[in-house]
């Protein structure tokens, strides 16, 4: 896993195996690691005064102490997960390759599975048969939706066929009741019984292409934003009628945040604040890729490709503390460290500047 780079697995975490692999990482548990804090880690967040993250390997861990300790949970595959979220004190949900969606009930101590990828992609060839069979009553009037329908139908057979599923890379409820998973590919389903069924609504997205959707961000006005690949951008209301929103550059999106205005960050250090109906590019110090962020106090911070960490000053964004040499993936505040993770596993630095 080390061998690949960190940034194509947070970008798209598109590493496929063989199938008998791949079925393996689906049917054993994870491995009891003899250190928690130095594995690749890609997605961190906060359960009350609990820190949960996920990594490598079905790797989930916990800390009660602001990342000071960790413990390693169980989890019953060892696929790469790449997002967690909880969307209260108890209820939580992972994702990563393979299609896999586990859940814990219990702050993620224990974790059990709940989709894999050969549901997900039958759920998504039956979504797409019966809109082409509704389609196909009128195919005069529908003929170009119909050829796109196809299209998908035929692809998602042949992904099916070929494998469990492609890499699933973001999961967000808005409510107890209603969910999103996001993946490579323009996968994209929701649910609204609260994670136990799912339905495919990718063919829904104005998404021609198929391009990864890598998070679903929500504003603090509730508008639900889809950040993708090339520049796609879609929002909606409601969850469920969507828009694409035009792109102030052709790179991926990995992440936003909210402080005194709305930034989207993506490749190579471009970061965008949104001003009106438009973007305004921000500059910063350096071109590193940024995956993460959060704000803490007012202020935003990101966290990016060789060990970028850097604080909102006004309307410009300054280093935070020195760069290293491996690359942070995401990060809350804990106390009054910021606790990060990425290549490294865990790394814990003071609000006020300095690894702890």
């Amino acid at each position: 896993m080390r061998s690949l780079s960190f940034i194509s697995l947070l970008m798209i975490t598109l590493f496929f195996q063989a199938g008998v692999l791949r079925a393996d990482r689906l049917l054993l548990p994870a491995i009891e690691q003899q250190s928690l804090t130095d594995l690749l880690l890609l997605s961190i967040t906060k359960v009350d005064q609990r820190l949960v993250a996920v990594g490598e390997q079905g790797v989930i861990i916990y800390s009660d102490d602001n990342g000071e300790t960790w413990h390693q949970a169980k989890v019953p595959v060892s696929t790469l997960f790449t997002r967690v979220h909880f969307f209260d004190n108890r209820q939580g949900w992972a994702v990563g390759h393979d299609g896999v969606v586990v859940h814990s009930s219990d702050r993620g101590e224990s974790w059990s599975k709940k989709f894999e990828g050969s549901q997900l992609n039958s759920l998504r060839v039956k979504a797409l048969a019966a809109e082409f069979e509704r389609l196909s009553v009128n195919s005069e009037q529908y003929a170009d939706q119909l050829e796109e329908i196809e299209y998908q139908l035929d692809d998602a057979r042949g992904a099916a066929d070929e494998a469990p599923s492609a890499p699933l890379l973001d999961i967000y409820f808005t409510d107890q009741k209603t969910g999103y998973l996001l993946g490579s590919y323009g996968m994209f389903f929701i649910t609204d019984d609260g994670g136990r069924s799912w339905h495919y609504r990718g063919h829904h997205l104005p998404n021609p292409e198929g391009f990864h959707l890598n998070k679903l961000y929500q504003t603090g006005d509730g508008q639900l934003l889809i950040l993708g690949e090339a520049g796609l951008l879609l929002e909606s209301v409601d969850g469920t009628a969507w828009q694409a929103v035009e792109s102030p550059y052709e790179g991926s999106f990995f992440t936003a945040v909210e402080t005194d205005g709305l930034y989207l960050m993506g490749l190579r250090g471009n970061v965008f604040k949104r001003k009106g109906m438009g973007w305004e590019p921000i500059v910063l110090p350096h071109r590193s890729t940024i995956t993460g962020a959060a704000a803490i106090e007012g202020k935003a911070y990101l966290v990016g490709q060789g060990g970028a960490l850097l604080k909102q000053q006004g309307d410009r964004f300054i280093p935070h503390s020195d760069r290293g040499l491996l690359s942070y993936a995401d990060l809350v505040v804990a106390g009054n460290r910021l606790v990060i993770v990425g290549e490294n596993g865990v790394s814990r630095v003071a609000l006020s500047g300095g690894e702890q």
